[in-house]
């Protein structure tokens, strides 16, 4: 969370993390960080979070998803523990560690035409991967083989990987951008 928190706030937005409901209903966008997918499903219930993330998907709100995070804005989920829900928004199907094991974990460069060159510099750990999405979801990245890393939906976008945690601000970027649309005004320059 810290490394979002500090991305964004490099790049001009007054970022805060968001814990309580109170939190939430003072945000305009949210980033769903790494971790593990099914314990954030968990204490979103616990903490009554659940339902309103949902609302405000359907409402709109910005959101982008990091590694668990893009299972949380997937619509179905592969590999999931009994009883796992994810918030929904995306019109895709992810595997959970579709790369294996923390000792799996990887980095690369990809291209994403959306982004622009360079290429992103991406690391994996413990990633998922996008398997199925239906026709508004867009992929925006993909390893070599074909497993897509990178999709977006309306004003949610998923990341199998963290860019926070090497340098990268174009995704985190494209997210304020949404944040500023909504709002109804340009993005600031960066």
């Amino acid at each position: 969370m810290r490394e979002h928190l500090a991305v964004l706030r490099a790049l001009g937005a007054d970022a805060h993390p968001v814990r309580r409901l109170e939190e939430l209903s003072a945000v305009e966008g949210l980033v769903l960080p790494g971790g593990e997918s099914s314990v954030i499903d968990k204490l979103a219930r616990a903490f009554g979070l659940f339902d309103p993330i949902r609302a405000a998907i359907a409402d709109g709100m910005p959101m982008y998803g990091t590694c668990a995070g893009l299972i949380l804005l997937a619509d179905r989920i592969d590999g999931a523990i009994t009883g796992q829900r994810t918030f929904g928004g995306i019109d895709a199907r992810v595997a959970r560690n579709a790369f294996g094991s923390q000792t799996a974990s990887f980095e690369t460069d990809l291209d994403v035409p959306a982004l622009g060159e360079p290429p992103v510099h991406a690391a994996f750990i413990r990633a998922p991967a996008v398997v199925e999405w239906g026709p508004d979801a867009v992929p925006l990245a993909s390893l070599s083989d074909g497993r897509v890393v990178a999709i977006e939906q309306g004003a949610l976008l998923g990341t199998a990987f963290h860019p926070e945690s090497t340098g990268e601000t174009r995704f985190h970027d494209r997210f304020l951008s949404r944040v500023h649309s909504r709002r109804g005004i340009s993005a600031p320059a960066l």
